[in-house]
């Protein structure tokens, strides 16, 4: 069984992101969210919120795609947070030129961590490409409208967290 870990902060969880898991599904036979805890992001949403809206969103996407999709929170090095849940496979969205060289080098020391693993580069589709967390909860809390960037619920916790 071949299993991938896609892995990050997910704060939130926006349509670039469930584009990758869409297309990461087609590679594996079983995907894993892996949800990262890193306190030194200081995360608008805490652990158990982003862990249901990817869940809540993973639901439609397993039933699309016909592949198992688990979430799972860490807060290990990522490469034992593969070995932890079996992947061979490490997927990573990759937005623009500038995310590469950060990219590049994780996997350089993934792969001397452990060269069992493989890493595999997503491009989202282009619509979704400039699309980053970071960027969206400031437009939420500057009241801008998050509806093309996030999923329905997730705009809805946004607008909740920021007006409410």
């Amino acid at each position: 069984m071949r299993i991938g870990l896609y892995p990050g902060t997910f704060d939130p969880i926006t349509y670039g992101h469930v584009d990758i898991i869409r297309r990461a599904a087609q590679l594996v036979d079983r995907l894993v969210i892996g949800v990262a805890i890193n306190r030194d992001k200081g995360p608008l949403f805490a652990l158990e919120e982003r862990v249901a809206m990817i869940k809540a969103e993973c639901v439609a996407l397993s039933d699309e795609t016909g592949i198992e999709i688990v979430v799972h929170p860490f807060e290990n090095l990522l490469i034992d947070c593969a070995r932890d849940v079996g992947a061979g496979l490490i997927i990573r969205g990759l937005r623009a030129v500038s995310d590469f060289e950060y990219e590049f080098q994780m996997v350089g020391m993934n792969r001397a961590l452990d060269d069992t693993v493989e890493t595999v580069f997503l491009m989202a589709e282009a619509r979704h490409q400039a699309i980053a967390s970071k960027l969206v909860k400031e437009i939420a809390r500057l009241n801008g409208d998050t509806s093309k960037f996030v999923p329905p619920a997730v705009d809805e916790a946004l607008r909740a967290r920021f007006t409410g």
